[in-house]
């Protein structure tokens, strides 16, 4: 399924429903995305796929190519972070027969491979610097050389890179060369973490639960409104990703038709060590509500605020948060040394 499906879009159109075939939701924070590939697409400049880890780079840097004047060429990608730094130079240039030890055969890189098509690079800021030159040339002049090879071979490559890093403070570092970082970053297309367009969780859970129901041979009839509520609230590190494996796991464990809560056992440590609230099995809405804000305030040291704050793991403003945090009566437990004595939680890191 590449790099964990984001929700299919309704549009018209053959070239657009091919492009978005796979890519699921309608909130603002998609569709903002969406039409950032529709326009960079149609030309030959390099895309910068910039986002948390599970966030659907890869379905993001498919459409790009299928909307593209590239589209029935080879798309070719490459995990950058799964590679071994001797073997990288490689995987992306090639290498002649007797390279070096162990090369008993000549081998075709993934420029090659590319050539009149998409190259994807994911996680490309685990490059390590002594290759940066090598890609920045590649780049630049469309030619490079194969290792063990003095022959320049030229290709016609359409690039899209990805990461979870910030190149830009890795520059800063001297950590990546800030060259290649401005070649690059022609086009920077920033996804959404999940949190951030929680209207599409509903849409994904039964994308997934359709897909894992199929392959198990399982028939799901109910999905109840309290899982679901548990879904939307959740804080969602490991993003998309994290999503379809607990939908997967909630299939496994389904009886009777009823997908149960995968997130429950989690949900009922929060609820023991902060609130003595009844079992997961009684609660309401704002229960389920109240047990998740704590867990995330939890997680994050009782800060509100901030980038490291509550608010932004669930994707609220931090107003908002207070708001709720009043309305359901949440405070910040006071220590037993009683130095915490307005047991309230701070609003900024």
């Amino acid at each position: 399924m590449g790099d964990h499906a984001i929700v299919t879009n309704a549009r018209v159109g053959d070239q657009v429903e091919r492009t978005f075939e796979r890519i699921i939701g309608s909130s603002a924070a998609l569709e903002s995305v969406l039409a950032q590939v529709e326009q960079v697409a149609p030309t030959d400049s390099t895309a910068l796929i910039e986002g948390e880890t599970g966030t659907g780079k890869e379905l993001i840097a498919h459409a790009i190519h299928n909307a593209s004047q590239r589209y029935g060429r080879a798309f070719i990608k490459l995990n950058c972070a799964a590679i071994p730094l001797d073997l990288l130079e490689s995987e992306l240039f090639g290498h002649e027969k007797g390279a070096f030890t162990g090369a008993i055969a000549q081998k075709i890189g993934r420029f090659e491979m590319a050539d009149k098509g998409t190259l994807f690079l994911d996680e490309v800021g685990d490059i390590p610097p002594v290759l940066q030159p090598k890609l920045l040339r590649v780049l630049q002049e469309q030619e490079f050389e194969r290792l063990g090879s003095g022959r320049t071979h030229k290709v016609d490559v359409r690039l899209v890179a990805a990461t979870n890093r910030n190149l830009d403070k890795m520059v800063a570092r001297g950590q990546f060369r800030s060259d290649l970082y401005y070649r690059l970053n022609v086009f920077p297309i920033l996804l959404p973490a999940l949190r951030e367009r929680r209207e599409d969780i509903p849409s994904l859970v039964m994308h997934f639960v359709k897909i894992f129901s199929r392959r198990m041979g399982k028939q799901i009839d109910s999905i109840p409104s309290e899982m679901m509520a548990a879904f939307q609230w959740h804080s969602w590190p490991g993003n998309i990703r994290e999503l379809q494996n607990l939908v997967e796991r909630a299939v496994i464990l389904s009886r009777d038709g009823v997908l149960p809560n995968p997130l429950q056992k989690r949900q009922t440590s929060a609820i023991i060590l902060s609130s003595n609230a009844p079992s997961l099995s009684s609660m309401t809405w704002k229960d389920s509500d109240r047990a998740l804000i704590v867990e995330t305030l939890e997680q994050a040291g009782w800060i509100v605020g901030g980038p490291r704050g509550a608010a932004t793991k669930l994707g609220l403003k931090r107003t908002t948060l207070l708001a709720k945090m009043r309305r359901l009566g949440i405070s910040r437990p006071i220590p037993q040394d009683g130095t915490d004595l307005l047991g309230v939680a701070r609003e900024d890191a």
